[in-house]
């Protein structure tokens, strides 16, 4: 594997591989959540914690795509 096909691989991998961690940071979250009985609002802020390193991410992204069309 040349290290253009290999780079091509990990660049549209990425992606895929942070949406499956992110389904599985909100199952712990919430079991988390559902086991130390938080409630709904504490289950709320945790998940609204979570939605914010998301966004976070997904900023980055979209921060790299204008730079890197800038540039």
């Amino acid at each position: 594997m040349t290290a253009d096909a290999l780079e091509d691989l990990i660049e549209a991998g990425t992606p895929w591989m942070i949406g499956g961690l992110v389904i599985f940071m909100f199952f712990i979250v919430y079991g988390i959540a559902k086991e130390s009985k938080a409630g709904k609002e504490g289950t709320l802020w945790l998940l609204g914690v979570l939605c914010m390193g998301v966004l976070g991410y997904i900023a980055k992204v979209i921060l790299e795509i204008v730079l890197k069309q800038n540039l």
